[in-house]
């Protein structure tokens, strides 16, 4: 039997504060289950609609960490915001991350959008999307193996290149964070995968149909075949011990979430996947092992 997409779920971010050896349980527990990813957003610091601030462990040294601790589920960034990270590093530390897990790096990347952790870590945050455009084509080189020069209006490289290499030939995985037409008009012509969040799109099959419909033809104006990009969208569920997600984005809240019987949720997930999404990460209220235990029941009726 073979479930109808791949399934992958999203490790805490804000929710709460969640110690290192909880993240590792966790992981080892999505693995054991039976997903097929496990995702780590990157963030610095959310201002919480109760007046505190949160933020998450550092993204690449996770991943890192998590690939020592698992052997087979994918690990990726949802996503890394290229504005953090010089793009020289960001491919160096990639390619790290990739060859210690054995080639199972997904390299999400986007443009980033809560300014506040911009500010409080002294991180330029204007014109964003053009200083992704420039870092994403660097990125893109340097895991590709080339060696680069280049001087541009944002940043400046002198004969680089990524040694030790990425394990998976020709570099990891690379997921674009974004539907809007600019940045898919940057990414479509070189990503594996795109990604859509939950909020963005409803949260519902219909709704994701219509992203999905979107991007093929965006995919096709770039010289590509309609389905060459997989299709890839966040999913909010809630199991049965969910009273409310906190979010980074309070207006996301009114969103209604998948929730149900397992039978129920997998048959929701299930119609997902058939408007064409081939992998979902799952962003789970709340986002514990006992959560990620209970979404073993769904995983197993779908692959039924």
């Amino acid at each position: 039997m073979t479930r109808p997409c791949q399934i992958g779920v999203q490790l805490p971010e804000v929710e709460r504060f969640v110690p290192w050896p909880e993240l590792i349980a966790m992981a080892q527990a999505a693995e054991a289950v039976g997903f097929d990813s496990i995702w780590l957003g990157d963030h610095l610091l959310y201002d919480l609609p109760d007046g505190t601030a949160r933020g998450p462990w550092e993204v690449f040294t996770s991943m890192a960490a998590l690939a020592v601790a698992t052997d087979r589920v994918l690990i990726g960034s949802l996503v890394a915001s290229l504005g953090f990270h010089e793009p020289a590093m960001l491919a160096k530390m990639a390619a790290t991350v990739d060859a210690i897990s054995g080639g199972r790096l997904v390299l999400g990347v986007g443009a980033g959008w809560n300014r506040r952790e911009y500010d409080a870590y002294g991180i330029p945050y204007d014109h964003r999307v053009d200083r992704f455009e420039e870092s994403f084509g660097l990125v893109r080189r340097l895991l590709a193996g080339e060696t680069v020069t280049h001087h541009g209006p944002y940043y400046a490289l002198d004969r680089c290149l990524v040694d030790p290499p990425a394990t998976r030939a020709g570099g990891p995985l690379l997921m674009l964070g974004s539907n809007s037409p600019r940045m898919l008009s940057i990414g479509l012509p070189h990503v594996h995968q795109w990604n859509v969040w939950w909020s963005i799109y409803g949260n519902t099959p219909e709704g994701l149909a219509t992203v999905i419909a979107d991007v093929r033809e965006r995919t096709v104006a770039a010289g590509r075949e309609a389905d060459s990009v997989e299709a890839t969208a966040c999913v909010l569920v809630q199991t049965p011990e969910g009273t409310g997600r906190t979010m980074g984005d309070p207006t996301m809240a009114a969103i209604a979430p998948v929730r149900g019987t397992p039978q129920e949720v997998a048959e929701q997930l299930a119609a997902f996947a058939a408007v064409g999404a081939q992998h979902l990460q799952l962003v789970v209220d709340p986002i514990t092992q006992r959560s990620i235990e209970w979404l073993g029941e769904v995983l197993a009726l779908l692959d039924a």
